[in-house]
């Protein structure tokens, strides 16, 4: 059996976990496929460009080589409750394999890195390793009707989010809109509530810091992340 290793890696704007989407697609952050030099072959991604999202399967890699356990607490159950670990997807797993259906927005061919793959939609802390990539079929990867277990998606009650003038000249236009709605999916862990607790999240290069109080998230300082 050949060795898995992967094919490229991605670049988003998540330089570390918390933030980053709790699933794919809910929120249409951008990403950069990048391919390993041997895989840099414009033949490699020939077609690909005639199909609107494609999965990407991916690594763990903050969590490879730190074990797993049978059962494990969904922070959708609020961290109270225990599954099965395959009936979840905890990033703990036997095979630290990750699985994500993402937007592709184009293929672009002319880089100076071999063929570039523009997606958006990205749940991946950037550099994810990525391990294979296989087109969406919605005649057979869709199931609209089936039953979602414990994860049954409830009514989506999103944040306000509010920033002063002056911060708000400190965030790039062009991610303005990603990480207002990133916020307003509320990224806290769904077990904290604390309105005078004040968190950080890296996006981009910078470090947003932000509190949740009666349903708005408020950035409160904006600044860049150290190297």
């Amino acid at each position: 059996m050949e060795t898995l290793k992967p094919i490229g890696h991605i670049e988003t704007p998540f330089r570390s976990k918390f933030g980053i989407p709790r699933q794919p697609g809910i929120v249409e952050t951008p990403g950069t496929v990048v391919f390993e030099p041997e895989y840099r072959v414009a033949e490699a991604v020939r077609g690909l460009e005639g199909f609107d999202y494609i999965w990407l399967l991916w690594g763990f890699s903050e969590s490879a080589g730190r074990g797993w356990s049978p059962t494990v607490r969904p922070p959708r159950l609020g961290g109270n409750e225990r599954m099965g670990v395959f009936a979840t997807r905890s990033p703990f797993r036997p095979n630290p394999i990750g699985l994500s259906s993402v937007r592709l927005r184009e293929v672009r061919q002319s880089s100076p890195r071999g063929p570039l793959l523009i997606i958006s939609g990205a749940d991946l802390m950037d550099g994810t390793p990525i391990y294979d990539i296989k087109p969406y079929l919605p005649y057979t990867d869709s199931h609209p009707e089936a039953r979602s277990g414990f994860a049954t998606r409830p009514a989506e009650i999103l944040l306000r989010t509010e920033c002063p003038p002056e911060l708000l000249l400190r965030l790039p236009a062009e991610a303005r809109e990603s990480l207002f709605e990133i916020l307003a999916h509320d990224p806290r862990p769904q077990y904290q509530h604390d309105p005078e607790r004040e968190y950080g999240m890296d996006y981009g290069g910078l470090n947003i810091r932000f509190k949740v109080c009666d349903g708005v998230a408020e950035i409160t300082a904006v600044t860049a992340t150290e190297k």
